[in-house]
């Protein structure tokens, strides 16, 4: 009991502040102080707060789908955010824009560029099971950031604020999608050497990707063999899948000759139905029929009837072929 009580006075000498409490190994002692392993004490907050997985995390966020998208779909894209009235107060010197980008160099959670401005990246590992609270503290690292400086990855900590609370969810989302990464940088004609190399890598690995202006967070690609179209809707699955079932063995589920929907998968919450397209058909060759869809597809969602055999054959074939990202 001596050796216990002095072992847990020890620790008490080189406890560190709640909320600042490092990862270490699950059976190492806590850090905290408690004389506890880390598994058993705080290590077990940080363990369920990775199970408490948010299905939907961009809820609540003008542009749902096309967050979805830019996260899971479209490899080069930015989208200028405004912050809430106040989130700004407090940050190391001025914060004249910050703007959501796919991906950053060195999968930087977020960057502090020389003139103050902040990019967020999308396309992060998110380490607490929502990825809204991931970004958030993310953006609240790069406010505190010196310019001119990355964020470095980090395990987000327990209780934090969501981008719904630190972004002004009054303002449009409207995504600009791009050919390359020259976004990375303030100047890419001048870039050179290592960067310049880096940059032609990242471009050259980047899928063709377009976004249709006719209808709500489709996005055309082009690959190789096939080109295809990845819509992201917000309608509830369930109803969802009923009326592209209706659809489908009503031979109304194409997007023109040669075209087929070939299933769905699903990303954070949504659903995301996806058709293979020849590959001589543009992105704008889509938006006229992907136009007349959405019509049918609207029609067909508000049909009460119960689904008939054949369509309820549809049904289960388009569940066989869908997959979950997340």
């Amino acid at each position: 009991m001596a050796k216990k009580a002095a072992k847990k006075q020890s620790g008490q000498s080189t406890a560190v502040a709640e909320g600042e409490v490092p990862v270490v190994g699950a059976r190492e002692a806590c850090p905290c102080g408690s004389g506890r392993r880390y598994k058993a004490c705080h290590g077990r907050q940080a363990a369920h707060a990775v199970q408490e997985l948010v299905h939907r995390p961009f809820e609540g966020l003008p542009g749902e789908a096309d967050w979805v998208a830019l996260r899971e779909l479209v490899p080069a894209a930015t989208v200028p955010l405004t912050l809430a009235a106040g989130v700004a107060e407090g940050a190391v010197g001025e914060v004249p824009s910050v703007t959501l980008a796919t991906v950053l160099p060195l999968a930087w959670p977020a960057l502090r560029r020389p003139d103050g401005s902040i990019m967020l990246g999308l396309q992060t590992q998110s380490s607490s099971g929502d990825l809204s609270r991931d970004l958030a503290e993310a953006l609240e690292l790069a406010l505190a950031t010196e310019p001119g400086s990355p964020v470095p990855a980090r395990r987000t900590a327990p209780g934090g604020r969501r981008l719904q609370e630190l972004l002004d969810t009054s303002a449009p989302f409207t995504p600009a999608v791009h050919t390359g990464f020259e976004f990375w940088l303030e100047d890419a004609e001048s870039a050179t050497g290592d960067v310049a190399a880096s940059l032609e890598r990242a471009n050259a690995s980047a899928i063709p990707t377009e976004k249709l202006a006719g209808v709500d967070s489709a996005y055309w690609c082009g690959t190789p063999d096939k080109n295809h179209l990845r819509w992201v809707m917000t309608v509830p699955e369930e109803q969802l899948l009923d009326a592209l079932a209706r659809l489908s063995a009503a031979g109304l589920s194409s997007l023109g000759e040669d075209t087929r929907l070939v299933g769905s998968f699903r990303a954070h919450g949504l659903t995301v139905p996806v058709w293979d397209l020849p590959l001589e058909m543009t992105a704008e060759e889509c938006e006229k029929p992907a136009v007349e869809f959405a019509a049918r597809l609207a029609e067909t969602l508000a049909d009460p009837r119960p689904l008939t055999a054949d369509e309820r054959r549809a049904r289960a074939n388009l569940v066989s072929r869908q997959i979950t990202l997340n």
